[in-house]
């Protein structure tokens, strides 16, 4: 296996948490806000970490980053969330170098998504992409990696049918709805937060159940009146939370609060209430099904609800493996050539020094000296001896990193980093 290496002793890490491990309420830990992710970065700059991403999902929060030791952004994950170095232990997953780069592709991809073909994760690795950037954090191996990964998850959106029909944590919430409330048509829908899975959320209900009594609510109002606006909504101020949860019949929860919004000393109910908590952290008290009549859905458990959509996009997964497989080769060539190549240059260095050596002694020695035929005849050998190198580090039998080390002790080269 390859190692990814910017420096001597540093390897390629992905490391965190997601679904397959951790529930909601540990993947709420471990969440991490803007101002925790921006903190994160500045933290990781002062403490000499060369180049790394951070994303945080509701379903995944994770590292990919360049370091001597997975402890050291363990460390920046743990100081920067609600999580612990223990916890982190029992349920993260930690991947290095090349098992790094395959795990980037298939998050990237939407084929580690918790419903298969959601390609929502590509655009928060973009974003996550640019703030590193900003703040100095990204190296040529990431920015080449995020960009392949970016040119697999377009090639399999085009090419394949994995992310066809409508497929999501929104969609599965509305369909939960249907499946499970009757007379729909003349149920209160109450929707608060309205930031992505929200929008997709209302857009849904409305697309699908042509509802009229759909209430909005955000902490910040002139976002959900953006949303009245374009699907003619009723719009409600923050502080008439507590009046409209007594007026609906279906709540959707789907706020970025770090704490619960909703709790049981809210609810002063006379009649039956479904509410479906689309966030992480969870933002909807448990104690709220002590109350009769009350039911409480995470969107853990609508994830789990598979229909004859998700059956047919597995069928496109070996397609969009070899897909991947494709780019990703052409991703680990290009690492290849980067990585040997500050030695095979210093190497092209030190045998020229030589020849100018030997070619000085000879101009002294001898008084027909052909210089211009010995510059000619010395440089094609030069040349020779290093396509062998190349060729041997190219070798898949040998191991690259033995090769390099091999050709720099013999010739006693100065170490170079491998990526600027």
């Amino acid at each position: 296996m390859e190692n990814f290496k910017m420096a001597k002793h540093t390897s390629f890490y992905a490391l965190g948490i997601s679904y397959k491990k951790a529930d909601a309420e540990m993947r709420g830990k471990f969440s991490l806000d803007a101002k925790a992710k921006s903190t994160l970065l500045i933290q990781a700059e002062a403490e000499g970490i060369e180049s790394l991403i951070v994303t945080s999902t509701c379903n995944r929060t994770e590292i990919y980053g360049f370091a001597n030791h997975p402890y050291e952004l363990i460390k920046l994950l743990c100081e920067n969330s609600q999580g612990t170095v223990e916890e982190f232990q029992e349920i993260a997953y930690i991947y290095k170098n090349q098992d790094a780069v395959n795990h980037m592709f298939r998050v990237g991809t939407g084929l580690d998504s918790q419903i298969l073909g959601d390609f929502e994760i590509i655009s928060q690795l973009k974003t996550a992409f640019v703030e590193s950037k900003s703040n100095g954090l990204v190296n040529s191996f990431l920015e080449r990696l995020i960009n392949s990964v970016i040119q697999a998850s377009k090639k399999i959106k085009t090419e394949t049918e994995i992310s066809s029909g409508a497929t999501s944590v929104s969609f599965a919430s509305v369909q939960y709805i249907i499946k499970n409330v009757t007379d729909i048509k003349n149920k209160n829908i109450l929707l608060f937060g309205t930031g992505k899975i929200g929008r997709n959320t209302c857009e849904n209900l409305v697309k699908h159940t042509k509802h009229e009594h759909i209430t909005l609510i955000n902490r910040t109002k002139d976002k959900a009146e953006k949303l009245g606006e374009k699907l003619n909504l009723i719009v409600k101020d923050y502080t008439d939370l507590e009046v409209e949860l007594k007026k609906a019949d279906i709540v959707v929860v789907a706020t970025g609060a770090q704490n619960p919004t909703i709790d049981k000393a809210l609810l002063n109910l006379n009649k039956p209430l479904l509410i479906l908590d689309l966030s992480i952290p969870k933002n909807v008290n448990t104690n709220v099904q002590e109350i009769d009549g009350v039911s409480l859905i995470h969107l853990d458990h609508l994830s789990q609800i598979t229909d004859e959509t998700l059956e047919k996009r597995k069928q496109h997964i070996p397609q969009a493996e070899a897909i991947i497989e494709e780019i990703k080769e052409e991703f680990l060539s290009w690492t290849k050539n980067r990585k040997f190549a500050p030695t095979i240059i210093a190497l092209k260095e030190k045998l020229n020094s030589i020849k100018e050596g030997e070619l000085n002694f000879q101009r002294k020695k001898l008084e027909n000296f052909d210089e211009e035929q010995a510059e000619l005849i010395s440089n094609r050998i030069i040349q020779k001896i290093t396509n062998h190198f190349v060729n041997h580090l190219k070798d898949g039998d040998s191991s690259m990193d033995e090769g390099i080390e091999w050709i720099e002790k013999v010739f006693k080269l100065e170490n170079e980093k491998i990526f600027n």
